[in-house]
């Protein structure tokens, strides 16, 4: 049995809300009504400087709750904008794209052409390989020329590394991302096995610098400190194997994997010398036309926001609320600006629920910049090659 004073209190509580709901949907429909006169004036469903004097009415007048209520208050007048959106049909354009999509999901090329960097033996070249069993790979010389390829058409997929699990975000992916606003067609997580290799015959104690891309370098930092070795960065960590293997230099070593140790005719002097032995980048293929899987389960966003108040904390809580998993935000500058940025968002979901879609077109309606990058699958049971 419930706690007598517990009881009565609840009791106390049941009979506001059977008070308070009638209310509300009161509020509701005069949130309804005021969507036909916004639609007939052509006017934006979201009024943030009408909210904004609502919520600091309510701090005042709410005493001690009040920060408590402006937060009850800021979901009451969401849920007030999600009628309006729907009463006006908002965010077609963005449910167009969304149809285009799923459609496109059914048809791949058969033998897709796809853009790496770097050279045979890179790791991108191992993420494609468990992404896309069939296909023709051309490699190029750096991040960018893999997403000028996918723009011109060149290439149907580029697959590009995005964040490591010791380093962190792959900056320039983020940038380009943000320029080209290509979709995110797949994702896989690729156990990262790094090898020190050098020319057949040569002795560690020999070496004085290792060449590598900055994510391996920097991913295998305590070995060469420790090991007093100068890094050297490299456009990739195959194409540091390849360089080596070209001049001959037998003072200097390389960071790859062994799939390009064993193209490039080098010695493994050493294997996973990564300081984080669970090492793992993230790679996503990016394409020109965005394509849905039925069973993409991730949801890829860019968007900015509007220089209010807890803006950043009021659209995340949507999320939340939503009852979605946020799994990424970075946050980057956006270029000639003073201190504004774009936010890069990933999260659980699939656009084939109504309830997320919903929350999208609003977000695309609401925001001052917001592009969909993609619904997508990440493969993460890989293993190492």
């Amino acid at each position: 049995m419930d706690n007598p004073k517990l009881y009565e209190i609840r009791q106390e509580i049941n009979a506001i809300d059977d008070q308070l709901l009638p209310l509300l949907t009161r509020r509701m429909e005069a949130a309804g009504r005021v969507a036909e006169i916004k639609r007939e004036a052509g006017l934006p469903v979201l009024d943030t400087q009408r909210e904004q004097q609502i919520l600091e009415r309510i701090r005042i007048r709410g005493g001690v709750y009040g920060s408590a209520l402006q937060g009850v208050y800021a979901s009451m007048m969401e849920a007030s904008r999600a009628l309006q959106h729907d009463a006006l049909g908002g965010g077609q354009a963005l449910r167009d794209q969304v149809t285009h999509a799923l459609a496109a999901g059914q048809i791949w090329p058969e033998i897709p052409r796809i853009a790496c960097s770097g050279v045979s033996g890179a790791y991108a070249d191992a993420a494609a390989r468990l992404l896309f069993p069939q296909r023709e790979v051309s490699f190029y010389h750096g991040f960018e020329d893999v997403f000028a390829a996918v723009a011109e058409g060149t290439a149907d997929f580029g697959v590009v590394p995005i964040e490591n699990s010791y380093a962190g975000s792959v900056h320039e992916t983020f940038d380009l991302m943000l320029r080209y606003r290509l979709s995110i067609a797949a994702a896989a997580d690729l156990p990262i096995h790094h090898c020190l290799m050098a020319l057949p015959g040569v002795e560690p104690q020999a070496l004085k610098r290792v060449y590598s891309h900055p994510q391996g370098l920097a991913q295998c930092a305590e070995y060469l400190e420790s090991h007093g070795l100068s890094p050297v960065p490299c456009s990739n960590t195959a194409a540091a194997a390849k360089r080596l293997s070209e001049t001959g230099e037998r003072d200097a070593a390389a960071i790859a994997s062994a799939d390009a140790a064993r193209i490039f005719g080098l010695q493994i002097l050493e294997q996973d010398i990564q300081t984080s032995k669970n090492n793992a980048t993230r790679f996503i293929a990016i394409s020109r036309e965005m394509r849905i899987l039925p069973q993409a389960d991730k949801i890829s966003l860019i968007f900015t926001l509007p220089h209010t108040t807890g803006s950043l904390y009021n659209v995340l809580a949507r999320f939340a609320r939503c009852g979605l998993n946020l799994t990424k935000i970075e946050s980057r500058p956006i270029p000639d600006s003073n201190f504004q940025y774009y936010f890069y968002l990933d999260f659980t979901g699939s656009v084939r629920e109504e309830s997320t879609l919903r929350l999208l077109c609003a977000l695309q309606e609401e925001l001052p910049a917001f592009t969909l990058l993609g619904n997508y699958m990440e493969h993460t049971e890989m293993a190492a090659d």
